[in-house]
C-alpha cells in the first residue's frame, strides 16, 4: 500500500518540476528564438540606430524599464532577432498581457501599444495593451511623445503590474503608444521596448522600472548583466539577469570602470588601436556609451574611416575631402611639423571659424543643434569637416614618422574609403582572416576584437554577405567625440551594468 502512496507522490513531484521554470543557482531561465541573419535586417537595424539619435539631442533619447527578483537572480531570456535586435517576454496588467520588448540601456521608459491605437497600421501587427482587461490597471492619462528623424509614437501613461518571469514589479508607469509614424515600427519583430537607462533621460521623467524594483526591494543586488550569445546557429540567444551574473557567461574577472555622466551608461574610452598601431584619438580620453538598442560599433567617422580602410570595407569618395587633400595637404603638412596643435590648423587655414567649434559633415548625422550650425553654408560644413579627418589621419602618420608624400597618399586613400551613413560598408568575405584585431582601451586594459567578432556574415557560398561592424557617427566636442559600443562589442564581453556603485564591468564572454 505505502509503495502505491510513494510512486504517486513521486510521479506528482516530477511532474509538477516538468511544469516549473528551469532554475540552476538561484537563477529563473526561459527558453529563447532563433533567427538568422539577413543584410535588410542590417539595413533596417542601421536605419533605426540614426533614426534614434537624428535630428535629436541625446538627452532626448526614448528609454524603456528593466525588472527584476526577490532575495535570488532573475534572468529574461533574450531572443536573438538575426543579429539585429535582442529582445525577450514581459507581461503587463493582471492577468498578464505578453510582450515582446527590446530591452535597451541607452533609453529609459517603457512602450508598447495600446489598444486605443486605431489610426497607425503598425498597432494591428503587434500585441496590444487592453486597460479594461487589467484588474490592477491604474489611470494616468499623461500625454507622452517620443520623437525619431524618420517618425515618432506617442500616446499616454498609464499605471499596472509588470512581470518578468515570476517577478511582479508594482504600480510600474509606462507609455501606451496610440501612434507609431514610422514603417521600422511595421516590419520589427517586437511589440515595444524597455528602457535600462537612467530617470536622468526618461520621457515624462518617468521611474524605470528596474529603479521601480530596488524601491521595492525585488532585487538580491542592484545589478542587471548582459550575455548576448553571437553564435547564429545556437538555440539561445542569450540572457539578461537581474540582481547578479551568472558565472557561466564569462570568463575571468571584470575591469569595472565609473560611470561618468548619468543618464545613459556613459565612461571614458581609451585608446583604439588597429592591428598593433594606435589611432591616437582618444589616447586622452573619449566618451563611450554601451548600447544594448544598437546593433553595431558606432564611432567617429575620422576613426571609422581608418578601421574600414584597415580591413578592406567598401566606402563612399568624398569630394570635399579630396579637395582638402590637394589644396591644402602641404599647409596641412607644414603646420603640423611647424608645432602648431592639431585643433588649430583649420582655424588657421580659414576653414573653420565658428566660435572655434567643430562643423559637422552635412552627410553625416548628428546631435549637434541645427542653430550652432545656422552661420556656416553646407560647403564650408563639408570642408571644414574634411579638413579635421585630414588633420587627424596625418597626426597619426607623424607619429609613424612618413613622409610627406606617403602621408597625402595615405590620406587621398582614406577619401575613397568614407563610410556612408545611410548605406553598408561591405567586405570580401575571403580576407577575414588577413584582417586586423581592433582594441579597445578600456580601465587601461585592452579589449581586443576579432575580425569573426566584428564583421557580420550573411548567406552560404557564393551569397555570403559579409558587413563592416562599425559605422561613422559623430557628435562634435564637448560632448564628442563619442563612441556608441553596441551589441557588437556585448557579444564579446559580457556586461555588468552596477547602478548601486554607478560602474561598467567587462569580461570575455564564455
Amino acid at each position: 500500500m505505502w509503495s502505491r502512496y510513494i510512486l504517486v507522490a513521486l510521479y506528482l513531484w516530477t511532474l509538477i518540476c516538468a511544469l516549473l521554470p528551469a532554475s540552476s543557482n538561484g537563477l529563473v531561465r526561459i527558453g529563447l528564438k532563433k533567427r538568422t541573419l539577413d543584410v535588410q535586417t542590417i539595413k533596417a537595424a542601421r536605419a533605426a540606430r540614426l533614426a534614434k539619435f537624428r535630428g535629436t539631442s541625446l538627452k532626448s533619447m526614448f528609454d524603456h524599464n528593466n525588472l527584476g527578483s526577490s532575495d535570488e537572480e532573475d534572468i529574461v531570456p533574450l531572443e536573438n532577432y538575426m543579429d539585429a535586435q535582442y529582445y525577450g517576454e514581459i507581461g503587463i496588467g493582471s492577468p498578464p498581457q505578453n510582450f515582446t520588448v527590446i530591452f535597451d540601456t541607452g533609453s529609459s521608459n517603457l512602450w508598447v501599444p495600446s489598444a486605443k491605437c486605431y489610426l497607425s497600421i503598425a498597432c494591428y501587427f503587434h500585441t496590444r495593451y487592453k486597460s479594461s482587461k487589467s484588474s490592477t490597471y491604474t489611470v494616468n492619462g499623461k500625454s507622452a511623445q517620443i520623437t525619431y528623424g524618420s517618425g515618432s509614437i506617442s500616446g499616454f501613461f498609464s499605471q499596472d503590474n509588470v512581470l518578468v518571469g515570476n517577478v511582479v514589479v508594482k504600480n510600474q508607469n509606462f507609455i501606451e503608444a496610440t501612434r507609431e509614424g514610422s514603417l521600422t515600427f511595421v516590419l520589427a519583430k517586437f511589440d515595444g521596448l524597455l528602457g535600462l537607462g537612467f530617470q536622468e533621460i526618461s520621457v515624462g521623467n518617468a521611474t524605470p522600472v528596474w529603479s521601480t524594483m530596488a524601491e521595492q526591494g525585488l532585487l538580491n543586488d542592484e545589478v542587471f548583466s548582459f550575455w548576448i550569445n553571437r553564435d547564429a546557429d545556437a538555440e539561445v540567444g542569450g540572457e539578461l539577469v537581474f540582481g547578479g551574473v551568472d558565472k557561466k557567461h564569462y570568463k575571468g574577472k571584470h575591469t569595472y570602470v565609473p560611470v561618468t555622466k548619468k543618464g545613459y551608461w556613459q565612461f571614458s574610452l581609451g585608446d583604439l588601436k588597429i592591428g598593433n598601431q594606435s589611432t591616437g584619438v582618444c589616447e586622452g580620453g573619449c566618451a563611450a556609451i554601451v548600447d544594448s538598442g544598437t546593433s553595431l560599433l558606432a564611432g567617429p567617422t575620422s576613426i571609422v574611416t581608418e578601421v574600414n580602410h584597415a580591413i578592406g570595407a567598401e566606402g563612399v569618395v568624398s569630394t570635399e575631402c579630396k579637395q582638402i587633400v590637394s589644396q591644402y595637404g602641404d599647409l596641412i603638412w607644414n603646420l603640423l611639423i611647424s608645432g602648431v596643435q592639431p585643433d588649430q590648423v583649420c582655424k588657421q587655414l580659414g576653414l573653420c571659424v565658428l566660435n572655434g567649434g567643430q562643423y559637422v559633415s552635412a552627410g553625416i548625422e548628428t546631435v549637434i543643434k541645427r542653430e550652432d550650425r545656422e552661420e556656416s553654408s553646407v560647403g564650408d560644413t563639408a570642408l571644414c569637416t574634411a579638413c579635421e579627418m585630414a588633420v587627424v589621419w596625418a597626426q597619426n602618420q607623424l607619429k609613424q614618422k612618413g613622409t610627406k608624400e606617403r602621408v597625402l597618399q595615405y590620406i587621398d586613400q582614406l577619401c575613397e574609403s568614407l563610410p556612408s551613413p545611410m548605406g553598408e560598408s561591405i567586405i570580401d568575405c575571403n580576407s577575414i582572416s588577413s584582417m586586423p584585431n581592433i582594441t579597445f582601451t578600456i580601465g587601461d586594459k585592452p579589449f581586443v576584437l576579432t575580425p569573426q567578432q566584428y564583421v557580420l556574415k550573411t548567406g552560404q557560398g557564393i551569397a555570403a554577405i559579409c558587413i563592416s561592424g562599425f559605422t561613422a557617427f559623430d557628435i562634435p566636442p564637448p560632448t564628442g567625440p563619442l563612441w556608441i559600443l553596441g551589441d557588437v562589442f556585448m557579444g564579446a564581453y559580457h556586461t555588468v551594468f552596477d547602478f548601486g556603485n554607478l560602474e561598467i564591468g567587462f569580461a570575455e564572454a564564455a
